[in-house]
């Protein structure tokens, strides 16, 4: 007879076999009106899905991540359904769950309007109304081909006939509508109660740009309306935070199509910004110990072998370049070439620790419909270091990259961090497992030994080693993945890297993969949204714009903008023939920290009205004033809460 383990270490024993939800409704009346799924050891399944013997059983409500995910992915076919009902000559494709959400493609002959969003949504709210029951077939694999081509549903019997014959084709009824899917599901179409469409585009087929155009239509989903209300507030602030509407607002940067999609232009501005990053990354490394590097942007595509990149990676590199016969790689990572830096040379153990960083330029092939902005592009720029070091010096160097990273953050405004740690996966893996669990615990011993929080991902450390994940949260309360420790037991082996121990013998280094910012473009596109725009005064790209009043003080502008220019800052003055009050509001909208403001009586007294982008009025003020507390601003890297 089943026998269950609960989370909470308690035992349940039953005279007959038990489905998840029998469970869940044995624990209390409550857990079974509120549950979508179960977990039985480990695995997410169906409520109506067998219980066996000795089994380790939750349950899963939309209050749990998992059970979010199920919620939104039944969501998914909830649409699904709502588009066939209303438009028959529809195809369906694929529905997946993405973060905060989900989406499903759809083939059909025209684009849908917003006005077909609403009618779509209204016919998903009646679907759930009606609270169709849910449940799931396995069928013949040949048999769900034929079925789905009868229904003219084309897409889906492609992706059929392209599962292995050793796996399960399984479909789930809702009502009259069935659709290909793993699973699992809610139980009734009435748990979906809190959902909403948040726009349409397009999408190729696969996300090949050779196949056709698709309609991909984006939802939401929550557990109530209280919290779907407050995300779609969070989604209407992130619209006028969108780095690519502010990018062309304040002239940064572009993507220019004629060059290629997923390539970014820096304009004057948004170099300015850049390069205020870069200097501020670099003096921070220098004061860590850090040297710096400069690698080339190809290589032999032999090196991509022995690093595993041409085995491991192809499918985010370009097809090679043939120079001379033989084969180059234009390059999707900098490590191959710090590793053969550390290889010119045999090494001291006195030498290590080596800690080696660049900002270097890698090129990742990115199907063009998954491209957005700048968080996703095929050109892009790593802060990338590497540190080489001896196996007793592996915790001080996590502890050192821990506090490098934090401060660099903190930087910037983001205090709000949460750390993940990936341990060692359960098959493949390279290094011993004692080498593993010492590099495990050196991580968890660093983020300890600093009082930090952190969670544990089982089982999620790359092949190569275990690794910390920093995950930032921005001023409207979204979660961003940018930082990186991640440690290397593979590309040593490979490159057959060692070191003179002071024993006499040879041994191999520990290698530690490390990136702050991951990417700088998408580092920059983070910080366009988090800030607004509005760049706090150090990283301004136009610090202080002087404003005369009249053409009488236009020589004074004049002067005060070069004052300002000779003391290191980046100013200009407007000398436009346009009235002060339109020029402060122009200023204001391309998010100017200060508009010096002078007239007359400014001009006499070799003052400046300073009036911040906030609309706060400070005053006049002597120009030696305002330049100390400029200059102050800058220096200390002020970041003030602004509207």
């Amino acid at each position: 007879m089943p026998s269950v383990t609960l989370p909470d270490g308690s035992h349940k024993h039953y005279d007959q076999g038990v489905t998840v939800g029998d469970v869940a409704a044995d624990i209390g009346s409550g857990l079974a009106r509120d549950a979508v799924a179960g977990k039985v050891n480990g695995r997410v399944v169906d409520l109506s899905a067998p219980v066996p013997d000795n089994a380790e059983v939750t349950i899963l409500t939309p209050r749990d991540e998992e059970g979010l995910e199920v919620l939104r992915h039944s969501t998914a076919h909830l649409l699904a359904e709502a588009v066939k009902e209303l438009y028959p000559e529809a195809q369906v494709t694929i529905g997946p769950v993405i973060e905060d959400g989900f989406y499903y493609d759809f083939a059909y002959h025209r684009s849908f309007t917003p006005e077909d969003l609403e009618a779509i949504e209204a016919k998903m709210a009646e679907i759930a109304e009606r609270d169709e029951p849910v449940h799931r077939e396995v069928w013949d694999r040949d048999e769900a081909v034929r079925f789905f081509r009868d229904q003219g549903e084309e897409y889906k019997a492609q992706i059929i006939g392209e599962i292995p014959d050793n796996e399960e084709v399984s479909v789930y009824w809702q009502g009259e509508f069935v659709d290909l899917c793993r699973g699992p599901h809610v139980p009734r179409t009435g748990k979906l109660k809190a959902f909403k469409l948040t726009k349409v585009s397009g999408a190729y087929w696969r996300g090949d740009a050779r196949n056709e155009m698709l309609q991909r239509v984006y939802g939401t989903a929550w557990p109530d309306e209280k919290t779907l209300k407050r995300y779609l507030q969070q989604l209407e602030e992130a619209e006028k935070r969108d780095h690519r509407r502010l990018g062309r607002q304040l002239d940064l940067f572009s993507i220019q199509e004629e060059a290629g999609g997923g390539l970014v232009f820096w304009h004057p501005k948004g170099a300015r910004i850049r390069r205020r990053i870069e200097e501020y990354w670099r003096a921070e490394h220098e004061a860590s110990g850090y040297e710096f590097l400069y690698t080339p942007h190809v290589a032999d595509y032999d090196l991509w072998r022995t690093s595993g990149h041409a085995d491991f990676y192809s499918d985010s590199m370009y097809p090679p370049m043939e120079v001379e016969g033989h084969p180059f790689e234009i390059k999707p990572m900098n490590c191959p070439f710090h590793v053969l830096i550390y290889r010119d040379q045999l090494r001291s153990y006195r030498e290590l620790p080596l800690r080696w960083a660049e900002l270097g330029t890698v090129y990742r092939y990115e199907m063009s419909g998954s491209m957005h902005g700048l968080m996703r592009v095929r050109g892009f720029t790593q802060d990338d270091a590497h540190i080489f070091c001896r196996p007793d010096q592996l915790e001080d160097e996590i502890a050192g990259v821990l506090d490098l990273t934090l401060r660099v953050l903190s930087t910037f405004g983001f205090d709000d961090v949460e750390l993940y740690l990936a341990t060692r996966p359960e098959e493949k893996f390279v290094g011993s497992e004692a080498i593993w669990d010492r590099a495990t615990e050196a991580l968890r011993g660093a983020t300890e030994g600093r009082g930090l929080d952190y969670h544990v991902e089982e089982g999620d450390g790359a092949f190569y080693g275990p690794k910390i994940d920093f995950k930032i949260r921005d001023a409207i309360g979204r979660q961003w993945q940018c930082s990186t420790v991640q440690l290397d037991f593979n590309l040593p082996e490979r490159f057959d890297l060692e070191y003179h121990a002071d024993s006499g013998e040879r041994e191999r280094p520990i290698m530690i993969h490390r990136a702050i910012f991951g990417s700088l473009e998408r580092f920059f596109g983070v910080l366009v949204e988090h800030y607004a725009g509005k760049f706090p005064a150090w990283l301004a790209p136009v610090q202080a714009q002087v404003l005369p009043i009249t053409d009488d003080q236009a020589d004074y502008a004049a002067e005060v903008a070069n004052r300002l220019k000779d003391a290191g800052f980046w100013a200009e003055a407007d000398l436009r023939n346009e009235k002060v009050g339109f020029k402060i509001r122009e200023h204001t909208m391309d998010k100017v920290p200060y508009m010096l403001v002078v007239g007359d009586k400014e001009k006499a007294a070799g003052n400046v009205a300073v009036r911040h982008r906030s609309g706060a009025d400070l005053g006049a003020m002597a120009l030696d004033d305002f330049l100390d507390r400029l200059r102050d601003e800058v220096e200390t890297k002020r970041i003030e809460a602004e509207g």
